[in-house]
């Protein structure tokens, strides 16, 4: 029995429970610890700023080690990190939790994107986001799970629960044979990373993902605020984001099979990506200027539809690049890289947009979002011309 699909969509899944996890369990943490939210807050942030450093580790881990025992090691980090969550009463406890937890979503994460074609097949663009709709579906699916299970029991087995769901792909994938999923070319003789950080496509998809990955971000943090703004009650706000993730993991749905049937033509992925970050200007643009709850309420589902695709299509082009035209051997380093990048701008640009937010609004705040929108547009046309040129 082949278990390579088996494994990748348990560990995706188990990736998008890492992202959402702290977020669900905030409240429930904070009276554990007896401190207030905003510090447990910093909690979340550190996940963040902690996987920019841990991520290009594990790149070097990923292409330097067995990929099979990275992708176990990370499943078994991810289960220890919720066994520490579970027993924390104590900050720091919480704290080498949240680093436990962003060493395996890390390592998890690294081994799954950089053989995602290979697991799934079709084309890079196929691949990332039909993989990448199942870390969705983890991440909109996790909140639920924990508020299903905190009713009906305490916190330390409700993440007993989420643990051992974790190692399931840990345990798959010692039946996976991933040397069989390595093209002949990744055996070859290794460039060094020195390869990577001279090459210009390398850092323009880092760079998009810089100005793309904020805007996630922002929308998924401050969408129930802004709905709120603007009158509507905090249950259909809930209901709208909802709506915003339902929309995000479809759109990655649909583009996968819509791209299985229709190929893109040379070239035909990165101008999706400039089309897509045209989009996100206007979904941006259309939230600052709204002045009525429906067309808030639009504007949020909207930017789902639209960002879905974006981020699975832009590492679907580095690592069709680095399969072709580099040399596979450089994938791990190469994803570690473009989510080091890519998480200066997760942490660093969100904080800005509060900042600015506490000083007018959240919706005058996203007039930050607007012009990462630009940023990551004028990043896809470089791409795109550096790509076909």
């Amino acid at each position: 029995m082949n278990l390579e699909i088996p494994t990748w969509i348990a560990g995706l899944l188990a990736c998008g429970m890492g992202v959402a996890l702290l977020g669900s369990v905030k409240i429930t943490l904070a009276q554990r610890l007896q401190m207030d939210e905003a510090r447990v807050g910093g909690l979340v942030s550190m996940f963040g700023f902690a996987t920019i450093p841990v991520m290009l580790a594990m790149g070097f881990l990923t292409d330097l080690l067995d990929k099979q025992l990275v992708v176990i090691a990370g499943s078994f980090l991810m289960a220890a990190s919720l066994l520490v969550f579970a027993r924390s009463t104590k900050y720091w406890s919480a704290l080498i939790a949240v680093l436990l937890l962003s060493a395996g979503w890390s390592a998890l994460v690294n081994v799954l994107n950089v053989l995602m074609q290979s697991a799934f097949g079709g084309t890079q663009t196929y691949a990332m986001n039909f993989g990448n709709f199942f870390f969705g579906l983890g991440a909109f699916l996790t909140p639920l799970l924990i508020a299903f299970l905190l009713r009906r029991t305490r916190f330390a087995p409700a993440l007993l629960v989420l643990a051992a769901f974790a190692l399931v792909s840990g345990a798959l994938a010692f039946g996976v044979d991933f040397k069989a999923l390595l093209p002949p070319a990744a055996e070859g003789t290794d460039p060094g990373i020195g390869v990577l950080l001279s090459d210009r496509i390398m850092w323009l998809t880092a760079l998009a993902l810089l100005f793309y990955a904020p805007m996630e971000a922002t929308m998924a943090a401050w969408a129930t605020t802004y709905l709120g703004d603007k009158g509507m009650t905090e249950g259909r706000a809930a209901t709208i984001l909802s709506g915003f993730w339902l929309a995000f993991m479809c759109s990655r749905l649909a583009t996968a099979l819509i791209v299985a049937r229709f190929p893109l033509p040379a070239g035909g992925d990165t101008l999706l990506i400039i089309a897509l970050s045209i989009l996100c200007i206007l979904v941006w643009a259309g939230a600052v200027f709204s002045r009525s709850r429906v067309t808030a309420g639009t504007m949020v589902v909207l930017a789902g539809l639209v960002f879905g695709p974006t981020f699975p299509t832009i590492i679907g082009v580095l690592m069709g690049h680095v399969s072709q035209d580099l040399n596979p051997v450089l994938g791990g380093r190469a994803v570690g890289l473009f989510f080091m990048v890519g998480g200066i701008g997760w942490s660093v640009i969100p904080i800005l947009i509060g900042a600015y937010a506490r000083k007018t609004s959240i919706q005058r705040g996203f007039l930050i979002a607007v012009a990462a929108a630009v940023g990551l547009t004028v990043m896809a046309v470089a791409l795109h011309v550096e790509s076909v040129g």
